[in-house]
């Protein structure tokens, strides 16, 4: 009863990223953007990096959100002036975040932590409190993914989503949650052509991420993350077991050939 009452706060907010992250993720893939997702949270981190520990939780999410859209409208532009080279500049916008984001820490005695912490996450101990900003802001973005998913297609509408969700996802979740909660579900959602194999992916790896934490004592980041990519590589055997055998006039040796 008691590890049930730990992880319900974490557990919510994974789904609440999960619920606004898995439509933006779908249009990421369809894109062909993938760097993207990483680029926007690797700048929101940045942000949080810049304004430190001892900033308070709204000037640390003001921070992460300011060069969160700052990048998102830099990605935008090189998607409208360069659009056959985007994948390649919207990588180095990652890798010059992530640069810029080392060379930062390294001013400070703590700073490898503080990066380290940004990247991993510990969305085990996020509290109810925690959830208030991220809630708000998903509410209104997931429901105009979800009933309206064409608007996403506007990259005026898509950026500035997409930099609103990952940089309050950011802070909660942790740069490689945030990136594995936008793709490994939208996978599932391609691979299935239903959303609702995504959505339950994307709550069963969560569920067993958090779970596997809480009894291991293992950091919660990189376990959720792992979770999540066992339990859309299990959905895709369990499909492919489902799948009806193909059979041509009865004869087994054209067994070898199914997919």
């Amino acid at each position: 009863m008691e590890d049930a009452r730990i992880l319900a706060a974490p557990l919510g907010a994974g789904l609440l990223a999960l619920l606004g992250h898995l439509p933006l993720g779908v249009q990421v893939l369809r894109r062909r953007i993938v760097f993207i997702d990483l680029a926007i949270a690797q700048f929101a981190a940045f942000g949080v990096l810049i304004v430190g520990d001892d900033a308070d939780r709204a000037t640390a999410l003001a921070a992460g959100m300011g060069f969160a859209l700052a990048a998102a409208l830099l990605a935008a532009w090189l998607e409208s002036r360069w659009p056959r080279q985007r994948e390649a500049l919207v990588g180095l916008l990652y890798v010059g975040g992530s640069a810029a984001a080392m060379l930062w820490a390294s001013r400070d005695p703590h700073g490898g932590q503080a990066l380290a912490r940004i990247l991993a996450g510990d969305i085990l101990w996020a509290g109810w409190q925690d959830l208030a900003p991220l809630a708000l802001a998903t509410a209104p973005i997931a429901a105009l993914a979800w009933r309206r998913p064409r608007l996403l297609d506007d990259s005026r509408v898509f950026y500035p989503c997409f930099a609103v969700l990952v940089s309050l996802s950011v802070p909660l979740l942790g740069l490689y949650l945030v990136f594995a909660t936008l793709i490994v579900p939208a996978l599932a959602t391609r691979a299935a052509r239903s959303p609702a194999v995504g959505l339950a992916v994307g709550v069963s790896g969560l569920a067993a991420g958090l779970a596997i934490s809480l009894l291991t004592d293992l950091p919660s980041g990189p376990a959720v993350v792992l979770a999540l990519i066992a339990s859309a590589l299990l959905a895709r055997l369990m499909a492919r077991a489902r799948r009806p055998a193909l059979h041509s006039g009865g004869d087994e040796q054209h067994d070898t050939h199914l997919p």
